[in-house]
This record gives structure tokens, C-alpha cells and sequence, in this order.
């Protein structure tokens, strides 16, 4: 079972990203402050659950959240400052987003820029172990996926509303065809 608080601070704000690995498009990023002791057995890890699943959790959590924000940093800017750092800002810009200031920050992963005077915890597999960085998963994966099949009916061929810019072997292959447009990460090996 997840856990609901790391500190025991009331504001504490779970943060994850979606779209690290992908050739094509923004990496998304949440931020979530739930209630202290908020449990639904049903959060856990993004990749763990269905589509249709994560699309249901998504409406719960935008629901029960105490706050909650979204945000996303271009695939220009990616290859502008790397997809670390890409993947870090667009984390401040979702705690940004906050209608509030946290009092601790609990990030998925290993690595983190300090955001403003905020404390945080780096925490390895955190999407696993902490409902707020679990529902900031599922809202980061869901807007990804959300904002890359809306892409997709102008960028048809790339077939986005599949592969969501992920290395699929169709999504290589017609980049072998036809080659990247402007969403996709040139700073990427695409072959």
C-alpha cells in the first residue's frame, strides 16, 4: 500500500513528469497536495495502470486534491537544456502552477533542483511508494497523452494518438520516410 506523507508537513506536494523517453513532443509535469490522510486504493504508479483506468483516476484526483497543477516544457526547449533539466522545469512550473506554496516537495526519481527555499526528498521509484507523487503520475501521463493525440490529427502520419511520441518501430519507421517535424526532440537519436 502507498503511502500518504513523507514529512509531516500539511502541504506536502508530490511531483512526478511523463514523457522522458519519447522522440516527440513536451515533457508534462504535476504537482499534487492531497488531504494528510487521503487513501484510494486504486492510485498507484501511471505505467501500472490501464488507459481507460488512469483517465477515471484523473477525474478523482483534479477532485480530491487539495491543489493541484500541470505544466509542460516544449521539445525545443528540450534540446535547448537537455532532457534532465527539461524534465526539472517543467516540475517548477507545475509547483508554480500551485495555488498555494508547499512545505516540503516530494519528487520521483533521484534528481532535483531546489525550488525556492522549499525542502524536498528525492525519492527513488516514488510513483510506487507516495499517493501525491503517484496522482501527479497519472495527471502528468494523462495530459501527455492528451495533448499528443490532439497533435496527432494534424501529424497524422507520425501516429501519435498510438505511440504518443514514444519509440514505437512504427513511429521510427516513418520517421525513416518521411522525416521529423517541429515537435520532434532533434536533439533525440530518432533511428
Amino acid at each position: 500500500m502507498l503511502l500518504t506523507h513523507y514529512s509531516n508537513t500539511l502541504l506536502e506536494a508530490g511531483c512526478d513528469e511523463a514523457g522522458r523517453g519519447c522522440l516527440a513532443g513536451p515533457v508534462f509535469a504535476a504537482a499534487v497536495i492531497l488531504p494528510k490522510d487521503y487513501i484510494n486504493l486504486d492510485i498507484k504508479d501511471s505505467k501500472k495502470l490501464s488507459e481507460r483506468k488512469r483517465d477515471k483516476l484523473r477525474v478523482e484526483i483534479e477532485k480530491e486534491a487539495i491543489y493541484w497543477s500541470v505544466a509542460a516544457v516544449t521539445a525545443k526547449e528540450i534540446d535547448e537544456v537537455n532532457i534532465l533539466n527539461a524534465s526539472i522545469l517543467a516540475m517548477h512550473k507545475a509547483l508554480n502552477g500551485l495555488n498555494v506554496k508547499p512545505t516540503f516537495i516530494l519528487v520521483d526519481g533521484n534528481k532535483f533542483k531546489p525550488y525556492q527555499s522549499i525542502k524536498h526528498s528525492c525519492i527513488i521509484k516514488g510513483d510506487a511508494k507516495y499517493y501525491s507523487i503517484a496522482a501527479a503520475s497519472i495527471l502528468a501521463k494523462t495530459y501527455r497523452d492528451e495533448y499528443m493525440v490532439n497533435l496527432s490529427k494534424e501529424f497524422v502520419k507520425y501516429q501519435w494518438e498510438n505511440n504518443k511520441g514514444y519509440p514505437t518501430k512504427i513511429h521510427r519507421d516513418v520517421i525513416k520516410q518521411i522525416g521529423i517535424c517541429k515537435h520532434h526532440r532533434k536533439s533525440f537519436s530518432v533511428t
